[in-house]
């Protein structure tokens, strides 16, 4: 089954790259593509239950889905995510 989510804080390819590293460590998740220009991570899971584990991890790196809140420090987070991923890229 494939998913696709629309996230807040996706700036840049930095962010996609700590998105994929950070969802490619969860079982049962693959074939994870980040749409900067959209917004969009998608994703093929196993079980249907993966997608709240995905949605959970995704804010805790400052990425929450959009339509949830998205305070201050969960933007700061996404800063933190974007510079990590622009250094690994």
């Amino acid at each position: 089954m494939t998913t696709t989510l629309e996230v807040q804080n996706l700036k840049c390819g930095g962010c996609a790259n700590s998105i994929k590293e950070k969802l490619s460590l969860l079982p049962n998740v693959k074939d994870i593509s980040v749409d900067v220009e959209h917004s969009l991570v998608s994703f093929s899971l196993d079980e249907e239950s993966t997608v709240a584990t995905v949605k959970t991890l995704l804010s805790k790196i400052g990425y929450p889905v959009t339509g949830n809140e998205n305070p201050l420090a969960t933007k700061a987070k996404s800063f933190v995510s974007c510079a990590v991923g622009r250094m690994k890229s």
